[in-house]
């Protein structure tokens, strides 16, 4: 078992993938999250034996690991249009890819939305999607990792039954996972800011995807009340979640093991990520 916390960011790759390793090292992060390429295009320049040699290099030097990327919010494994379908089961199966051969621990990636098509409908859609990029990508070891939503629009994954449909439905399980937005759950619901809440939650969570199935978190407080199904990321300590169900999350021991990784608004230096850091681990008891 670490000793250290697993607390870290989503870290700039600008000028290089090997550069994300420094940024987030240099602010004290023992795990992060990355884009591999362009979030804002469907398609990357191709990764050259160079770039993950480079990327390589510098993550030995650190203290990081795990690291998780974060697919492209273009993509929507349950998108009515066929051709937005296609492009999105195409930028999946890619990202896997750059996953792969980065090394990464998992690639996580919004369930998507399914405009009007109805939400059993466009949950067998996305399994289908994983499924076939699955088919594709056959003998990975990134994971495949859903990400829980506040639930906006026609957004599928605020309820952990949907997450679970999704699983069930997919032909390689032991290529899923979760990874679990604190700023989505209250959002959607879930009343993490109270003891009682937050047990509830977990215990809940447990029952329906089993906590072995759990690999990281997305740690960020609330702009909006509780099941607003807005999703908009605060400060620690500043939103509507607040400081007590922080508390809760850093001294549970069911996650003592599991990345908490920051997803809030930051400067160039990076600053309010170290304020954020620096709030979580005052709250460990």
């Amino acid at each position: 078992m670490r000793k250290d916390l697993l607390i870290g960011t989503h870290v700039s790759i600008s000028g290089g993938l090997h550069l994300a390793c420094g940024r987030a090292a240099s602010i004290g992060c023992t795990t992060m999250q990355v884009f591999t390429k362009n979030s804002s295009q469907w398609e990357g320049k191709p990764l050259a034996d160079e770039d993950v040699e480079n990327y390589k290099t510098a993550l030995g030097k650190s203290r990081i690991d795990p690291v998780f990327a974060h697919a492209s919010y273009l993509i929507n494994l349950c998108a009515v249009n066929p051709a937005v379908l296609r492009k999105s089961r195409n930028a999946l199966e890619d990202e896997l890819r750059r996953c792969e051969r980065l090394g990464l621990t998992g690639l996580i990636v919004h369930p998507g939305a399914h405009m009007g098509a109805g939400e059993q409908e466009g949950l067998q859609r996305v399994a289908g999607s994983l499924n076939e990029v699955h088919e594709e990508t056959s003998r990975f070891q990134t994971l495949t990792v859903l990400e829980t939503t506040a639930g906006q629009g026609s957004s599928l994954g605020y309820r952990f039954e949907h997450l679970r449909t999704i699983v069930e439905s997919v032909a390689h399980r032991e290529r899923m996972a979760v990874c679990i937005d604190t700023c989505h759950l209250f959002a959607a619901g879930y009343p993490i800011h109270t003891e009682a809440g937050w047990e509830q939650t977990i215990r809940e969570f447990d029952m329906i995807l089993g906590l072995s199935r759990l690999v990281a978190v997305h740690v960020n407080d609330s702009r909006k009340a509780l099941g607003s199904r807005v999703d908009r990321h605060e400060h620690i300590g500043k939103g509507y979640i607040g400081l007590d169900g922080f508390r809760m999350l850093m001294n549970d021991p069911r996650f003592t093991n599991v990345p908490k990784i920051l997803e809030t608004e930051k400067s160039e230096d990076m600053h309010e990520d170290v304020e954020n850091m620096d709030a979580l681990r005052s709250l460990v008891a």
